[in-house]
């Protein structure tokens, strides 16, 4: 049985265009509180593992996706992931809502550095991210 949480916290907008697999394992929700950028997930039963835990992978993905939104924000430029490291702290079942708040700690020509925090209901750290990307540039015509 997939449970949804019906309360979506203020703010929340459903996060548009980013592409076939976000959609697919979505959806992704999100809003900028005080200049923070934020992504919601509710987790749902197709989100989870046989124990009924949040997949790691779909941990992952979703905070991939928040740390992509961070580095578009600040270079306006697309992004691939170069790196991405997680620290996992605690279990997140059905039912819970995922925030990812993830801020941009460097840039370095075409590199940019991100950290993420995932936090449970608003309020427990379940997760620690940080990830490298580089920035799509747009080939020029010749």
């Amino acid at each position: 049985m997939s449970a949804i949480v019906s309360d979506i916290p203020d703010g929340f907008e459903l996060a548009e265009g980013r592409g076939p697999f976000s959609r697919n394992n979505g959806p992704y929700y999100r809003r900028s509180l005080g200049g923070r950028l934020q992504t919601g997930l509710s987790v749902e039963e197709r989100h989870c593992n046989g124990l009924g835990f949040l997949h790691g992978g779909m941990t992952a993905a979703f905070a991939d996706s928040a740390m992509a939104w961070a580095v578009w924000n600040s270079a306006r430029q697309a992004s691939v992931t170069m790196r991405l490291s997680i620290d996992y702290l605690q279990p997140v079942r059905i039912g819970d809502w995922l925030i990812a708040e993830a801020r941009v700690t460097g840039v370095d020509g075409d590199i940019v550095y991100v950290d993420a925090e995932l936090t449970r209901n608003e309020k427990q750290k379940i997760a620690g991210v940080s990830g490298v990307f580089h920035l799509i540039r747009k080939k020029e015509k010749s």
